[in-house]
């Protein structure tokens, strides 16, 4: 099966961007600790920004810890994961929503142990109807009994409204941002988005820093603002001195949807 070239983590796990994925998934553990964080949206303010092939890949990276994973695509209006996967995107999320098919029966296994995915399914003339749906809501609550993780790939937050819609459902939300193209108004905007409909913003992604030589990974920073069990926020941040971001970076051109 060849898959897209933007499963790094598979394709090049020693690379700074395999690097990445796997501190996000280490950042992750620390607010997964008492079992609250089982469900993760992974979203962007505009296309482009990375967002899918964000989700892809830490789908992948949690899985390899012996980990559950599902991984939904619920971008029905532009759909990726089956093409970054190479499965087949016949039946998927929307069926289970609009015809009521049991999703075990529509899970697809791609060659990664512990790693299960959705697709999109058929395009549908009311997406946001449909992932506000309360079956949607029945639906993911199930998959979470039955994984340790579910990662839901999103449309962007400002072109339409589905992000914000499922966010009620979700235990928290990861923007991912592009280097040199997501704007702080947007950004801003976005954000003033999710916390109107009371979010847990989890952190933010900054994706596609160009890589400057072979140290680069090394001489950078990693930070990733998070919850408490008691609502305040902290701040887990790498040994290195440096500005204080609210990010997590990844780098490289081949991270980019």
């Amino acid at each position: 099966m060849q898959r897209s070239e933007k499963l790094i983590i598979n394709g090049n796990p020693r690379s700074p961007v395999a690097e990445s994925y796997k501190t996000l998934r280490t950042n992750l553990q620390y607010l997964s600790f008492d079992n609250s964080l089982k469900s993760i949206i992974v979203t962007s303010c505009s296309p482009g920004e990375g967002k899918s092939t964000t989700a892809a890949n830490l789908a992948i990276s949690i899985a390899q810890t012996g980990k559950k994973v599902l991984l939904i695509d619920c971008d029905l209006r532009k759909p990726a994961i089956h093409k970054t996967f190479n499965i087949v995107n016949m039946m998927g999320l929307t069926n289970i929503l609009s015809e009521g098919i049991d999703y075990r029966e529509i899970t697809n296994d791609v060659g990664e142990e512990d790693l299960r995915i959705i697709t999109s399914g058929p395009k549908p003339p009311n997406p946001s109807e449909l992932l506000g749906s309360d079956r949607m809501e029945f639906f993911l609550d199930a998959a979470k009994e039955e994984y340790n993780m579910v990662i839901l790939d999103t449309p962007p937050l400002l072109p339409v409204t589905d992000a914000s819609v499922l966010s009620r459902m979700a235990d928290g939300i990861i923007l991912v941002l592009k280097y040199g193209e997501t704007t702080t108004e947007a950004a801003t905007i976005a954000k003033a988005q999710l916390d109107k409909v009371g979010a847990r913003i989890l952190g933010a992604i900054i994706n596609g820093i160009p890589t400057k030589g072979n140290n680069y990974y090394y001489n950078n920073y990693y930070y990733y603002y998070y919850d408490d069990d008691s609502g305040n926020r902290k701040k887990h941040k790498s040994k290195k001195k440096g500005k204080s971001l609210n990010t997590v970076s990844i780098r490289g051109s081949e991270s980019n949807v």
